[in-house]
């Protein structure tokens, strides 16, 4: 398949990278998989030589065939859960403990090994891998490109006002519990967690994709990340940050100088020749290992 014009790998050329996100209280696993915001993602950045961890499809490890491999019927192992004192409960509780270690295990291998991440983290689906994640890479200072959509709930608005131009009070008192017990909660700005905003870096948010700007260019069909942007087109949408990334480094904010200036939190290798005197060190405490 022709790749699209974007520019040849520069920057990009060989960095790794992470895609973070809901898998498991998404509304539809398979759906995820198959249509989800990490095939576009994986995509766009192949163009640019990134070699791309996405946790559905995960690399084969040597020697270990299969090893933490996740599809649509991953989650089922969770209602072997209990509760329940004593042996029968130990046992289910390990049970799903050590039936799902493999593929966190592998997950955050990838995200050791990773240049940055990508993280999609809408508000309003529950997710703990994700933080998890998100916080190993910025303890090693790794840039977490942090996409937080709009978070609306249009349907809901039509079945408020279908309820009542009926006049159904009963079903508005209905309609008003459920809302309190999910619980559902709008967030039209798409902001963060306020926790999230220290621990990213304010130069890394972002409010959306941008995939209509490239969907002629990878010839992706219209579907519901399409619809989404549609009704609030992002203000900073990450697709062009990372193909303008693919040039020049980006710089983040300083705040005692009230200026941009150097991010050294983007540390991208340039390991040419690989076993070069500036891919390896040799000759480190050669003299003090021997017996």
């Amino acid at each position: 398949m022709k790749k699209p014009k974007l520019g040849p790998p520069n920057l990009l050329r060989d960095a790794r990278v992470y895609l973070s996100g809901p898998m498991d209280f998404v509304a539809s696993r398979e759906d995820e998989k198959r249509f989800g915001w990490r095939n576009r993602v994986s995509e766009f950045l192949r163009v640019f030589g990134v070699t791309v961890f996405d946790p559905w499809f995960k690399p084969q490890i040597r020697g270990v065939a299969e090893y933490g491999r996740e599809d649509e019927t991953t989650a089922k192992v969770r209602t072997q859960w209990s509760f329940a004192q004593g042996a029968e409960g130990a046992m289910a509780r390990a049970n799903c403990a050590e039936h799902f270690w493999p593929a966190l295990h592998i997950d955050l291998r990838m995200v050791d090994t990773s240049d940055f991440l990508v993280a999609f983290v809408p508000t309003n689906v529950y997710s703990v891998g994700t933080p998890h994640e998100i916080i190993m890479a910025r303890q090693q200072r790794k840039p977490v490109l942090f996409v937080s959509p709009p978070v609306e709930f249009p349907t809901l608005t039509q079945l408020r006002d279908h309820l009542a131009s009926r006049g159904d009070g009963e079903g508005q008192r209905l309609l008003t519990a459920l809302e309190a017990e999910v619980p559902i909660k709008p967030n039209p700005t798409g902001s963060p967690s306020l926790w999230y905003m220290p621990l990213i870096g304010g130069e890394h948010f972002f409010d959306g994709f941008g995939f209509g700007q490239y969907a002629k260019l990878f010839g992706w069909p219209r579907s519901a990340l399409d619809e989404r942007e549609s009704r609030t087109p992002p203000q900073k949408p990450l697709l062009p940050f990372l193909e303008s990334l693919n040039t020049k480094l980006p710089q983040k904010w300083d705040r005692a100088r009230k200026q941009f200036g150097p991010n050294d939190d983007w540390l991208l290798w340039q390991l040419e020749g690989g076993t070069d005197e500036g891919a390896t060190v040799k000759g480190v405490n050669l003299e003090a290992a021997k017996p």
